[in-house]
């Protein structure tokens, strides 16, 4: 039974004329029920293809009551690990029939931003949200809508915990992957270590700069000066304009890969040679990481492993259900070219 007009949107109604099956029955092979028999299924799905039918969002919706739709706030920033977290996020709602729809946020530290962007997604039907925001967003008022709708938050205090239940091991991560930078520069040799800090608002900067400062406490080092950034290459170039005019310098933690490569320019600029005269270590492992000049060390982390947890833990919220969580890898050193052993070593 093929379409008779190109104007004539097929309906449900003629799949299951087609098919020779109710109505009611092509509702529940659509919303995937596990209530249909599998030839019946197929049945339908092969009308489905041959009549060209697609479901209309909104009237599954009032049919079923329900939206299938996942919301996702983020902060508005350029950092490739906001984008491949939403890989993640995506890949496990659209394996459970969920499409996603996103709210940013410019003003990350106003707690009224997040309110209005939960609101927003609540207004467009979000049966659960996901909060991508390494900032702290305990005020009352917010924590009364995540009670409201299922709510799990990523890169902040509430991150997954490593059984899959709401918890906090974002602090304990950052943490090693500030050691492990650091460890890394000091087990070469060098002296000491100096570090470009991320932006102070974010809470993964402050955590690894505690744990950066520990880490050379623990080994009787007094840390230097603190060099800020903001996540931005300039903010890197910056830094490595200050860092290359102290000849004392020769082991730089980067607290992320695209500032590292405005600290490396600089550097270079200076005619301060990576890593012979400075090395550099960073955060992240982007895909320019390994083609930077030289290749970058740095320490990787499982950005879509966490947008794909965090979709199992809130679709699993929605539904009621007991699943196996996703366990993220941790964090992994990736030595590459940018460091070596200290001068004369």
């Amino acid at each position: 039974m093929p379409r008779t007009s190109p104007d004539r949107v097929p309906t449900q109604g003629d799949v299951a004329k087609l098919a020779k099956v109710s109505a009611q029955t092509v509702s529940r092979v659509m919303t995937g029920s596990q209530k249909v028999h599998p030839d019946t299924e197929r049945r339908v799905r092969e009308a489905v293809d041959l009549l060209g039918y697609r479901v209309h969002g909104a009237a599954a919706a009032l049919a079923t009551g329900r939206t299938r739709l996942l919301g996702v706030i983020v902060v508005s920033t350029t950092q490739y690990s906001s984008s491949a977290i939403g890989v993640g996020i995506e890949m496990v709602a659209a394996a459970h029939g969920y499409t996603v729809t996103t709210a940013a946020v410019s003003n990350h530290s106003s707690a009224s931003a997040f309110i209005t962007a939960f609101e927003r997604l609540e207004r467009q039907g979000a049966e659960g949200v996901i909060i991508v925001a390494p900032v702290d967003v305990q005020d009352p008022g917010m924590i009364a809508l995540m009670k409201r709708t299922p709510t799990v938050q990523i890169e902040g205090r509430s991150q997954l915990g490593r059984d899959g239940r709401p918890g906090s091991t974002a602090e304990q991560e950052q943490a090693q992957i500030a050691r492990s930078a650091t460890e890394h520069l000091l087990q070469l040799g060098h002296e000491t270590v100096w570090h470009v800090s991320g932006d102070e608002d974010w809470l993964e900067s402050g955590w690894r700069l505690s744990a950066w400062q520990e880490a050379l406490r623990e080994r009787g080092i007094n840390p230097p000066p603190v060099v800020h950034g903001d996540w931005t290459p300039e903010s890197g170039y910056r830094a490595g304009r200050a860092l290359a005019a102290d000849p004392g310098v020769t082991a730089v933690f980067v607290s992320s890969d695209e500032m590292a490569f405005g600290v490396i320019r600089a550097l270079h600029e200076a005619g301060r040679r990576v890593p012979q005269d400075i090395s550099v270590v960073s955060v992240d492992d982007i895909a320019l990481a390994e083609y930077a000049s030289p290749a970058l060390t740095t320490v990787r982390q499982p950005f879509a492993d966490r947008g794909r947890a965090a979709a199992q833990q809130v679709i699993a919220l929605i539904d009621g259900a007991v699943t196996e969580p996703f366990v993220p890898a941790l964090p992994e050193l990736v030595v590459r070219a940018s460091t070596a052993p200290p001068p004369g070593r």
